[in-house]
């Protein structure tokens, strides 16, 4: 009898591989919370744009089908961009505005990409719920409203962002920092903690940004592409920063999460 026959609970976790720690504590959750657990294993090509890292982004397929197994992980699902993406499949998922900002301002058409995806894995893996990092928030935010939107019979369960004792997000493209460049980082997430500060202090969502974005002006050899307080499933304090070749991106909750 099929899983989903036998009122099994499937969970689903998508990835797109090189995992850590932050992916292995989306596979414990969702093991401990479901009867079978799918993890999806695939670099999206539709959710990178011209001149990004989707030729060089960390793969290591073997090592990772290690580490789910030894999490308790029962199925690793690692389709072809061919499998995904049939020959003549024009259907693509319109998130609206929300995929348009932060993020969306300037990755154009990166949450497309995302949603369509999604979308195909709810689809052939039929799961009861499914689990994000919300070091993404804005992907969160985006995938619980096409859940929404769409009326599809599935939960979104976000998952606390994991860090480095550093304070440093846990991220695959941490791999492309030098040592020099991983200190450089660590402005990012000190910038959010002096944001939270000043809300917590009743900065506001002003008060919130300019402190971050002071923390990040001072810092040494990085660029800024964003910084703003948006509701992105929870009032949150979002940046992205640009570390020589590498893009980061962190946020911190300031608000109860929404469930």
């Amino acid at each position: 009898m099929a899983p989903r026959e036998a009122g099994q609970r499937i969970g689903l976790v998508p990835t797109m591989g090189a995992f850590h720690e932050g992916h292995l504590t989306l596979f414990r959750t969702a093991v401990a919370e479901c009867d079978l657990v799918v993890v999806s294993l695939f670099v999206n090509p539709t959710q990178f744009g011209p001149g990004e890292d989707l030729a060089r982004y960390p793969r290591d397929e073997a090592g990772d089908a290690r580490l789910a197994e030894e999490v308790g992980v029962d199925l690793l699902f690692a389709p072809s961009v061919e499998e995904m993406y049939l020959p003549g499949f024009t259907t693509g998922v319109d998130v609206g505005e929300l995929g348009t900002v932060l993020e969306g301002a300037v990755r154009p058409g990166h949450f497309r990409g995302v949603a369509t995806v999604c979308v195909r894995f709810f689809g052939i893996v039929g799961p009861a719920v499914a689990y994000f990092g919300r070091k993404d928030a804005q992907q969160v935010a985006v995938i619980k409203r096409v859940v929404g939107d769409l009326a599809i019979p599935l939960r979104i369960r976000p998952v606390p962002t994991v860090r480095d004792a550093d304070g440093l997000a846990l991220s695959s493209r941490n791999a492309y920092l030098s040592a020099v460049e991983r200190r450089r980082a660590l402005a990012l997430p000190h910038a959010l903690e002096a944001g939270a500060t000043a809300w917590h202090a009743g900065g506001g969502a002003d008060g919130a940004t300019a402190a971050a974005r002071a923390v990040l002006d001072a810092a040494h050899d990085i660029s800024v592409d964003y910084v703003a307080v948006a509701d992105l499933d929870g009032i949150t304090l979002a940046s992205a920063i640009r570390v020589g070749s590498t893009r980061l991106i962190d946020n911190v909750l300031l608000s109860e999460e929404a469930t």
